[in-house]
């Protein structure tokens, strides 16, 4: 195995301040909330790929399409996401190194190339979807073409990734007030549609699939669910953050680590099923044709009044250059874990807007680049999946932090039903699934 040391991607800075209370916590001088604060961010960058526009997408024709019926299903897909993230987490903790720098290090080098090109396409898909999606956002706002949008979308973007040039914990801080401008717009449009709760209760707990459509849709929502990129950037974002002094305060740090992937995945979780559960009370009765983010927003005016179609278009833009950043960030950890280079900011940041740019510039629905944006993901997602349940099974690397029985059986099964949906999903793309 080749252990050469790769330094971490983004910049390892806490203030003074911050790393005060961290030690103050694990040294049990701090208790609730106050003590968890300070750990707060990696989770909550991570969970921003669970709200993306392919997320909108998705939501939008499940709930417009079949009310609250699917609502189990992203119920269950981000159960399966808080498990992944969790051990992503525990991986950077733990060994100190990200999951590309330990693919690098393990494997061989053929196969490490292979994977790297993989996870690149898959980092190049996931912001495609994500800088289209921020992109429709500010069209709609502003009334401009695709094109210029896109390059506003794109500077803003680029701005709010500067913030890396303090150190992680602004970038975080931003990203985190963006999450609460999704989150909080969803609550309000959740005031402002007519919900029936029992209906929503019920459909989240009972399994239900209507017809094969209800089927398709499905494997969509939760083939979107676990992101391949962030499974990289988790266990980075973690791997450097606080070292720990002693083993007392490593097990500390994995149970505020588990804590903050909970609140943070479900919170994202709950703002997918407010996105189902809004569609639906708009949609479902009168308009279930509706699939397209665009149309989504346009009807909301006349159903629910502008402030809902003001509120929609909020937390979409939030989410496309939230998720933009991030894509940004795990991408460049990819390139630098895999094959130890790193390239700057800009330039990272054209590589990966430059597929965007052209799928429009081609005249290709915006809706329909994101649906097939998620099909690239399904291809690459094995990748980061199969090795972090193989890291983090090995004694040998994590010692008394290897997964449990239970949990390798868990994430085994996750992965086998993500992968099962996936292969659907490319299936009936290629038209050979009806």
């Amino acid at each position: 195995m080749n252990d050469v040391a790769i330094p971490a991607v983004l910049p390892q800075t806490l203030t003074e301040q911050t790393c005060f209370d961290i030690h103050e916590t694990l040294a049990g001088k701090r208790r609730g909330l106050r003590a968890m604060l300070p750990f707060a961010g990696p989770a909550i960058v991570a969970s921003i790929a669970y709200m993306d526009p392919g997320n909108f997408a998705t939501n939008i024709q499940a709930g417009a399409g079949y009310g609250y019926t699917l609502l189990w299903v992203v119920a269950i897909a981000n159960l399966v996401a808080m498990l992944f993230q969790a051990l992503s987490a525990k991986l950077g903790l733990v060994t100190g190194r990200n999951l590309a720098e330990l693919c690098r290090a393990a494997l061989p080098r053929r196969y490490v190339l292979a994977m790297w090109a993989i996870s690149e396409i898959a980092a190049m898909a996931t912001d495609l979807a994500e800088f289209v999606g921020g992109s429709i956002g500010v069209s709609l706002l502003t009334h401009l073409p695709m094109l210029p949008s896109m390059l506003i979308t794109a500077a803003i973007t680029y701005g709010l990734l500067q913030f890396e040039k303090r150190g992680f914990r602004p970038l975080e801080l931003a990203i985190a007030a963006l999450v609460g401008v999704i989150g909080l717009s969803y609550l309000a449009e959740l005031l402002i549609a007519p919900v029936h709760w029992p209906s929503v209760i019920a459909h989240t707990l009972k399994p239900s699939l209507p017809d094969s459509n209800a089927l398709t849709l499905s494997v969509g929502i939760v083939g979107a669910t676990v992101m391949p990129h962030v499974l990289f950037l988790h266990s980075g974002l973690t791997q450097n953050r606080v070292p720990p002094r002693n083993e007392g305060e490593r097990k500390r740090l994995l149970r505020f680590s588990n804590i903050e992937v909970v609140l943070a995945l479900g919170v994202a979780g709950l703002i997918n099923m407010a996105m189902v559960i809004t569609a639906s009370s708009a949609f479902h009765a009168g308009h279930p044709e509706i699939a397209s983010i665009e149309t989504a927003w346009r009807t909301l005016t006349p159903l629910l009044g502008g402030a809902a179609a003001g509120l929609f278009l909020a937390a979409l833009i939030a989410s496309g250059i939230s998720s933009s950043v991030v894509g940004t960030m795990a991408g460049q950890m990819i390139m630098q874990g895999f094959v130890g280079m790193r390239i700057p900011v800009w330039a990272r940041r054209l590589v990966t807007m430059a597929p965007a740019f052209a799928v429009v510039a081609c005249g290709v629905d915006a809706t329909r680049a994101l649906v097939l944006s998620q099909v690239l993901l399904s291809i690459a997602l094995p990748v980061p999946m199969i090795a972090l349940v193989w890291f983090t099974s090995r004694a040998d690397l994590m010692g008394r932090y290897c997964n449990r029985r239970m949990t390798t059986v868990a994430a085994v099964l996750g992965t086998l039903v993500v992968l099962a949906l996936n292969l659907v999903l490319l299936l009936q793309v290629a038209g050979i699934w009806p």
